[in-house]
């Protein structure tokens, strides 16, 4: 939409201002009248509103008329009452609101103000679009509004037979209504007779009415500098000029309200969704879209669905817990570890050059026995159904956004969105639309996005490598600290010291080095934040949606790299290219690559994933639990004491929190980071399912408590999906079938022990008479004679009177024709793993086009 002409604005004084939204050059700009509203003639004859005392009404959710509703409240801090010596200032931010305030009466809008209770300093301007102007810019931003009740039959559900069952976790009925449904149809003013207008009062519910005087109040000028308008409330909050602007909440959450008008949808919310005692009952998503709008409401729809998923992974990831718990003292290969003839007389050779020492392999039994847990049978056939069960999870919640699309009518969303204002603000450039052959405005041209979009990537690939540069400490750390603790560690060779059984090298590495890779991961976040916002916001997309989907990939892009560098090291590039002990990999030409314990890096993997996952809920739950209660709290403790409740609604909303610009995308973000541990690495780590559910199902009402106790009413936005967070989902699903099945092949021991077992634990190969896993740790490590070192100085000298040491790989032993180099079970192995991801990637694409054909079966 253009922008709307305004008649009074201010010159500029000439002093520069600070704002940050962009400005309308006027010549530029192709004027749209509003019929109805007045004008005024001279730029000083500026329209006020009127003062009025508070009527001692506190739920009042009207003007002091009790007829007039209140549909926005902007909040400033009076100038004349200000305790500073910037008179000049004070007095320009007050001539920029008078004539905004004006502006707003010459649209049409009613404006009413109150001054604070608890702080005199505070006016509260209370907002009220008439009849006229609703209808006007409803018209405007294509809302679809009621034509007639919809009197269709709703299917009846396969489940139906299980209502009994389910009643318990339904929302109770009688405390909230069902929302009656209409056929609808975008609003037109010449043909308002053909819908359904019982009550002009009600035709146009309280989420609507937001939404348009938000729109109203993001396009009013207030000044023109140097023939370019400044316009917009988010400018004029962002400089100071208005304190805060929001809707009101309908009433207290906590009692309903006194106002038997009122309809107390937020007590409700708060009653049956966000109390602990709700917990175990299902969302009221059609109330969350009503009041909060159908953005929230989609999105508290997702991660409900994404929630009752998990539950059947938690179940099936607990079982293969279990199974490989009950089964670790069955592992035949970790017995041979802590077996004191077999492990305790295995010498391994050093790890490091000159500091470390040879050690037994004994003293790996406790770490073998854990690694039994989730290196088994059951992590194999898990692995399997993760991939069966994202597939699933993304179909079937394609199916219910469809469904949610129909019952919340945004299936035409995209013809009713607008631009954005800071768009709006920057189109001076004309150019002729290819398609319809009209002219129309853009904010560059093409050479200038070319040039915007060089600089964005280039600053994303910047941060990429920042991250990359910090993965690449944390080696170097790791590489020279595994150094310090196995020359500081105890190195008795029985392994009966109760700490060396417990903190080897090898675990201490892994702990601290997860834990400063967290501090750092937390860090960068911090900072990428709002670096990405400062570069989406010079990228200039044109619409709110287009504004969240640029930022979206950004930050995910980032916040992957960031997130899932470490464990990527770990699964797939730790202990693979570290040559052998005579002929080591050196990293940097200076240290020696890292190795594995002798049953893998796969324990490493689960170590790292619960640290970050552990830690990521933590923090996150500190952020958005405690700090916006600490605030509240603050504040409360800094008004009066028990004036509280008699506080008109909007003094009372003022002193919450605000909600910020994006919304709930970090919610989302933190959603689909947990969703990529969750699928990613599931092979290493089979109960990460279960602490996402529980995370999730507090997290639910986390969020719940927080927008119905905490924090300001947000401006209700519709939305017709998840947005690009689907795509999101669908490229991690992709990727997750890929790093599950590379676990599986290249960080578990799972393909090396099954190639054991059916070929070489029997003739031709072993000498065992029937297949067996006895004598697989001797046949899996490698002999190495400490006298063939190739370097110009053995680092082994003078460590102890060893003639050869073990090494985890599968080579030839010294004396063979082809010593040191890889054996046949290698190769054996290489192929088994290669047929295994095979395998994987084609039961993915088989099971992909089984679910469409079925679809495609129920459809006809």
């Amino acid at each position: 939409m253009q922008m709307m002409t305004r008649d009074v604005l201010l010159e500029r004084e000439l002093e520069d201002d600070d704002d940050e939204d962009g400005d309308i050059v006027l010549e530029n700009l192709e004027q749209r009248s509003v019929s109805g509203f007045g004008t005024l003639g001279s730029q000083q004859d500026f329209q006020t509103p009127e003062f009025e005392e508070f009527n001692g009404k506190p739920d009042s959710l009207f003007f002091n008329d009790g007829q007039r509703r209140i549909d926005f409240v902007l909040v400033y801090e009076d100038e004349r009452r200000k305790e500073t010596n910037k008179k000049g200032s004070n007095e320009k931010q007050r001539r920029k609101r008078q004539a905004y305030e004006s502006n707003l009466i010459c649209d049409g809008l009613q404006l009413e103000a109150t001054r604070s209770l608890l702080d005199d300093k505070l006016v509260f301007v209370k907002v009220h679009a008439p009849w006229e102007v609703l209808c006007t810019y409803a018209e405007i931003m294509h809302i679809k509004l009621p034509l007639k009740p919809n009197d269709l039959k709703t299917r009846s559900s396969a489940f139906d037979n299980f209502n009994w069952f389910t009643k318990v976790l339904q929302v109770d009925e009688s405390i909230i209504k069902p929302e009656q449904e209409f056929f609808t149809a975008p609003f037109e003013k010449n043909r308002m007779n053909d819908f359904y207008i019982q009550d002009r009062d009600t035709f146009f519910n309280p989420a609507t009415r937001s939404r348009i005087v938000y729109f109203i109040l993001s396009r009013v000028n207030y000044q023109v500098v140097n023939n370019v308008k400044k316009f917009g409330i988010n400018r004029l909050v962002s400089s100071g000029i208005y304190k805060a602007a929001f809707p009101l909440h309908d009433c207290n959450f906590s009692r309903q309200s006194e106002d038997l008008s009122c309809p107390n949808e937020r007590y409700l919310l708060y009653r049956e969704w966000a109390h602990p005692r709700s917990i175990y009952k299902k969302q009221p998503l059609d109330l969350i879209r009503k009041y909060y709008g159908e953005k929230i409401g989609i999105y508290f729809a997702w991660l409900g669905y994404y929630t009752q998923m998990l539950l059947l992974a938690a179940v099936v990831g607990v079982a293969c817990f279990l199974y490989g718990y009950f089964n670790q003292n069955n592992c035949t290969w970790s017995k041979e570890v802590c077996d004191p003839n077999i492990g305790g007389k295995i010498i391994m050779c050093p790890q490091c050059d000159k500091l470390c020492s040879f050690w037994n392999l004994s003293i790996t039994c406790e770490s073998s026995k854990k690694l039994c847990i989730f290196d088994s049978f059951g992590t194999l056939v898990f692995a399997v159904f993760m991939g069966v069960w994202v597939t699933l999870f993304l179909e079937f919640w394609k199916r219910r956004q469809a469904e949610l699309e129909y019952e919340w009518d945004t299936v035409e969303l995209q013809q009713e969105e607008q631009a954005r204002p800071e768009y709006e603000a920057q189109c001076t450039h004309v150019v002729i639309n290819e398609i319809t052959q009209e002219e129309e405005r853009v904010p560059f041209t093409t050479w200038g996005k070319c040039i915007r979009i060089t600089l964005c990537a280039s600053a994303v690939f910047f941060w990429i490598l920042l991250i990359i540069a910090s993965v690449i400490g944390i080696i170097v750390y790791r590489l020279s600290v595994f150094i310090v603790f196995s020359a500081k560690l105890p190195k008795n060779l029985n392994g009966t010291d109760p700490i060396q059984k417990y903190l080897t090298p090898q675990t201490a590495t892994s702990i601290t080095a997860s834990l400063i890779s967290f501090i750092i991961i937390m860090i960068l976040n911090t900072i990428y934040e709002k670096v990405a916002i400062v570069i989406t916001n010079f990228e200039l997309p044109r619409t709110q949606t287009d504004y969240e989907n640029s930022l979206t990939m950004k930050m995910f892009l980032f916040q992957f790299v960031n997130y899932y560098s470490s464990c990527f090291y770990i699964a797939f590039f730790k202990g693979k290219f570290v040559g052998y002990p005579g002929d080591p990999v050196y990293w940097l030409g200076k240290y020696r690559n890292e190795e594995c314990d002798p049953g893998g890096c796969l324990l490493e993997l689960t170590t790292q994933l619960t640290i970050i996952m552990g830690g990521k809920a933590i923090w996150n739950n500190i952020q958005e639990v405690l700090l916006p209660w600490i605030m509240n709290l603050i504040g409360r403790c800094r008004t009066v004491s028990g004036a509280e409740m008699r506080t008109p609604r909007w003094e009372q909303d003022y002193h919450l929190q605000p909600m910020g610009k994006l919304g709930l995308f970090y919610e989302y973000l933190e959603m689909i980071i947990q969703f990529g541990f969750v699928t990613l690495f599931v092979a290493s780590f089979p109960l990460a399912p279960l602490l996402a559910l529980v995370n999730n199902i507090l997290e639910i009402r986390v969020d719940a408590w927080k927008l119905t106790t905490q924090y300001r009413r947000m401006v209700p936005e519709k939305a017709q999906d998840i947005g690009a967070w689907q795509p999101i989902m669908q490229g991690i699903a992709i990727l997750a079938v890929v790093t599950n099945a590379m676990i599986i092949a290249f960080t578990s021991d799972m393909i090396p022990r099954l190639v054991y077992y059916w070929s070489f634990s029997v003739p031709p190969y072993g000498d065992h008479p029937h297949y067996t896993m006895e004598g697989y740790i001797n046949n899996t490590l490698s002999y190495y004679r400490v006298a063939d070192f190739r370097g110009r100085e053995n680092p082994y000298t003078g460590l102890g009177n060893y003639t050869t040491c073990r090494y985890r790989d599968f080579r030839n032993p010294p004396g063979h024709p082809q010593e040191y180099k890889h054996n046949i079970y290698y190769w054996h192995v290489i192929a088994a793993k290669l047929a295994f991801i095979i395998v994987m990637e084609v039961r993915k694409a088989y099971l992909a086009i089984l679910y469409k054909a079925v679809c495609l079966q129920a459809f006809y």
